[in-house]
């Protein structure tokens, strides 16, 4: 069976502390975050910019999270502030965070995979 792969990469900054933490990382301090997402489907679909069966999924979709926060995305914000209260603002769970949100705004039976960088040599993956 054919499938294709879509993937793509973008950055956004934002700052975070992670509650409780006994260390510097449980002070207010920020990021430019990496974040890489890999979409796979065996059928191209349609969107909301273009009305024809012609790609996995569309980049502004997989994009959201690089927006500015008064946008709708997570550029030059709190993350604490914007993430709902059952994620924590670790890699782990903004990673995962973004992937429930994109799984909203692509289309149904797409498999994502996001990974996200907090710093050059450390990743995180987050697929179901």
């Amino acid at each position: 069976m054919s499938k294709w792969k879509l993937v793509t990469e973008f950055t956004f900054d934002s700052a975070h502390y992670i509650r409780d933490y006994d260390g510097p990382c449980g002070r207010m301090h920020g990021h430019t975050y990496t974040v890489r997402l890999e979409a796979t489907s065996s059928t191209l679909h349609a969107s909301e910019h273009c009305p024809h069966p012609v790609m996995v999924a569309d980049f502004k979709s997989l994009r959201w999270a690089k927006k500015d926060v008064t946008k709708g995305g997570l550029d030059h914000g709190i993350l604490n502030d914007i993430l709902p209260d059952n994620y924590e603002t670790t890699a782990e769970m903004i990673a995962q965070y973004i992937y429930d949100e994109t799984k909203k705004r692509i289309p149904e039976g797409v498999q994502l995979k996001v990974a996200v960088s907090e710093t050059p040599n450390s990743w995180v993956e987050y697929e179901e």
